[in-house]
């Protein structure tokens, strides 16, 4: 029996290793696929997602229907190959779903023409983005070390993670970047985005490796050797972070000078709400999560364990049943939503009034300023931030206010509400947030009543306040 899965939560193996080999300017792709795969991948995905107008490290084989049918690809794989041997270029060989499917593989091929160039199979049909990701950094260390032993630079601090099509992923790593300096070391690489093929070498002589997500690059790091730490999410984790990792470089004293004047400057937006009359909303907030692993468990634990809101779930967008994630929204919406542009359709489909917050992929949706961190110290401030001013925009949205040329109820006509209506509109109101609840109440009351004189009705009932909201 055919199994129909709604919205796909993440994209192949493939889409993820070429977000990851593409980031390397030193890098030529070449995938064996039909033209369209530069169409999606080359070019409308990265430019929704990175705004990249479209990737120049990446050709197609342009495979046809009679190369997948009857002749096989190696020979337009070959052609593509003669193509791009002047450009100076690292040239990998990547495999499709559809060339999978017909199960071409080119590695004896590239091993007696071309010794230079190294296949990598992508595993489209298999794996998802991130163990795509995962397994193509650990390839290009297994591939293109250059075997010498490490020699360590004392100090040194190299970050594995961020490629192409990773959310958020600049203004993340300018926190992770910041928080190394403040605890005492040197950035020496990020990999692959910031680097090019021939660095991977580099990382091995690092004194400390940071793993951005938990989603992939542990793999790469444990080649390495090297100790790891993970990028921090929320209050504790980064004080954790930066401690551990002054002991690492033996330069505890400045980290812990560094805390001390984190906690008097970037943290105190947030003892300074927590000191006002906004402290008071921050228990009623209530919100849900369905986003990759990292910013799914990072949110829940800044937001409900370090900050006391309600989180009604926190799903990993890799393994969510979106079936099940859609019936939640519509049944009990959320206050705040950070989600996937999926999220934001279910929401639309019931007009739920929860605040859509994008905080993964799929999109369209950008994140290349630096000023939205989740991570760290200062994505804890970012996030508590807009988090106050969207409360303060729900009371905003229920402000009375005077309309021009809006009908008003007639103030001599008396409705008669009944008590299941009355009862309707108590529950309708306990699924407004706490803090417009009363307005909320007066004003669909409002709407039910217009809606009665509209109509010629005296009884208001439940039908007329679904009619209305």
């Amino acid at each position: 029996m055919t199994k129909i899965i709604r919205d796909e939560s993440t994209t192949s193996a493939y889409w993820g290793a070429v977000n990851t080999f593409g980031a390397m300017p030193d890098v030529h792709i070449i995938a064996d696929a039909p033209i369209g795969c530069y169409n999606l991948v080359g070019v409308a995905v990265i430019d929704y997602t990175d705004a990249i107008p479209y990737l120049r490290n990446f050709t197609p084989t342009d495979l046809t229907e009679q190369a997948i049918s009857t002749s096989g690809t190696a020979n337009i794989t070959k052609q593509t190959i003669e193509k791009l041997l002047d450009t100076g270029k690292t040239l990998i060989v990547l495999s499709t779903a559809e060339s999978e499917m017909i199960g071409a593989d080119h590695s004896q091929m590239l091993a007696a023409l071309y010794p230079d160039i190294k296949f990598f199979p992508s595993n489209s049909l298999s794996e998802d983005e991130w163990q795509g990701r995962d397994r193509a950094l650990a390839w290009c260390f297994d591939n293109y070390d250059d075997r010498k032993p490490a020699q360590i630079e004392r100090g040194s601090v190299s970050i594995i993670g961020p490629t192409y099509g990773c959310f958020n992923s600049p203004s993340d790593l300018h926190e992770i970047k910041r928080l190394i300096r403040g605890a005492g070391g040197m950035v020496k690489r990020v990999f692959p985005i910031e680097s090019k093929l021939a660095d991977v070498s580099d990382l091995k002589h690092s004194d400390v490796v940071v793993v951005m997500y938990e989603e992939f690059g542990k793999t790469l790091a444990e080649k390495l050797g090297r100790p790891c730490l993970y990028a921090p999410f929320g209050l504790e984790a980064t004080e954790r972070f930066v401690v551990e990792l002054g002991k690492l470089l033996g330069k505890e004293a400045q980290a812990k000078a560094f805390l001390a004047e984190e906690k008097r400057s970037t943290l105190k937006l947030i003892w300074d709400l927590w000191r006002g009359p906004q402290s008071e909303w921050f228990p009623t907030v209530n919100f849900a999560v369905c986003a990759s692993q990292t910013y799914a468990r990072g949110l829940k634990t800044l937001l409900q364990d370090e900050l006391g809101m309600n989180c009604l779930f926190a799903e990993n967008s890799a393994t969510a049943n979106n079936d099940e994630i859609r019936k939640r929204l519509q049944s009990n919406p959320p206050q705040i939503m950070f989600g996937r542009i999926v999220d934001k359709i279910y929401l639309s489909e019931v007009g739920a009034k929860t605040y859509f917050v994008q905080s993964g992929y799929p999109g369209p949706f950008v994140r290349r300023a630096l000023g939205t961190p989740y991570m760290g110290f200062s994505g804890a401030v970012y996030l508590v931030q807009e988090i106050v001013n969207i409360l303060y925009d729900t009371l905003f949205q229920f402000l009375p206010a005077h309309k021009l040329c809006a009908e008003r109820v007639d103030s001599e006509k008396t409705f008669v509400w009944t008590a299941e209506a009355k009862a309707a509109l108590q529950e309708k109101t306990k699924r407004a947030p706490f803090i417009s609840q009363i307005s909320f109440s007066r004003e669909l009351k409002r709407k039910a009543e217009l809606y009665a004189q509209q109509k010629g009705l005296d009884i208001i009932t439940p039908d007329v306040l679904e009619k209305v909201g």
